[in-house]
């Protein structure tokens, strides 16, 4: 299995399958790629925005750059004394740039709620230092999926990644309060990721194309508060 890493480089498409698609190309991975050692995993990520939701906003008119913060954890609940992940996420022209320090939840609580001190010295923790003091986030949204990940049999940086049950919550936004909310994709269907460090198999684009399975463009926190802002119009008329 590839080792986490706290700096990413790659390119990300995603696809969205339906419940047919997905059983199809989940058995063509088979002989090309294995299942990671955590297999049907959930991931729960508590995603910042400023005051007025400027990032969200910006990031669903698809700019050719965006950048956006999360705190993330893998399970459905943490401790004060678990780790987490603080993320810096930017993307360029099609290009994903993601940082991230590992820290006791408690500590990125402090830091992140409270403006304590990040417990990190590194380059990476002063990129996060200077994006917290620009855009002085808040909690905005909770998002969680259970993810499938698999990476390449002879390239383990090649991975695809399945993430399904996606649902959102815009309270109690934190990691120790469970894992529930809004689904926002129809029961069944699949988000499909396919992160690269330079071109996708053949074998792989053979098989979307044949099946009109294509890229779209799809934010998790961006569709949660394009619901919550559709629902807010729909109840003040």
């Amino acid at each position: 299995m590839a080792k986490p890493l706290g700096v990413f480089k790659r390119y990300e498409k995603k696809y969205m399958l339906t419940k047919e698609q997905f059983d199809m190309v989940q058995k063509a991975l088979e002989g090309h790629m294995l299942l990671d050692s955590y297999g049907l995993s959930t991931i729960c990520s508590i995603y910042f925005d400023t005051e007025n939701n400027d990032l969200v906003r910006r990031s669903v008119d698809k700019p050719v750059f965006k950048e956006k913060l999360r705190l993330r954890c893998y399970g459905k609940s943490v401790t004060d004394d678990d780790n987490v992940f603080i993320e810096l996420k930017r993307k360029y022209d099609g290009v994903v740039y993601k940082r991230r320090v590992a820290v006791p939840y408690s500590q990125a609580r402090e830091y992140l709620l409270c403006g304590g001190q990040l417990p990190s010295d590194s380059q990476i923790g002063e990129e996060i230092k200077w994006f917290v003091s620009f855009y002085k986030p808040v909690p905005a949204a909770l998002v969680c999926y259970d993810r499938l990940a698999y990476y390449g049999i002879e390239d383990g940086e090649f991975r695809v990644t399945f993430d399904l049950n996606v649902r959102c919550r815009g309270d109690r936004l934190t990691l120790q309060d469970g894992d529930d909310g809004i689904c926002i994709i129809p029961q069944g269907n699949a988000i499909m990721e396919v992160k690269t460090i330079t071109a996708m198999p053949v074998w792989l684009c053979d098989l979307l194309s044949e099946n009109g399975i294509y890229p779209t463009s799809f934010s998790k926190y961006g569709t949660f508060y394009k619901m919550q802002a559709e629902k807010q119009t729909a109840d003040i008329k």
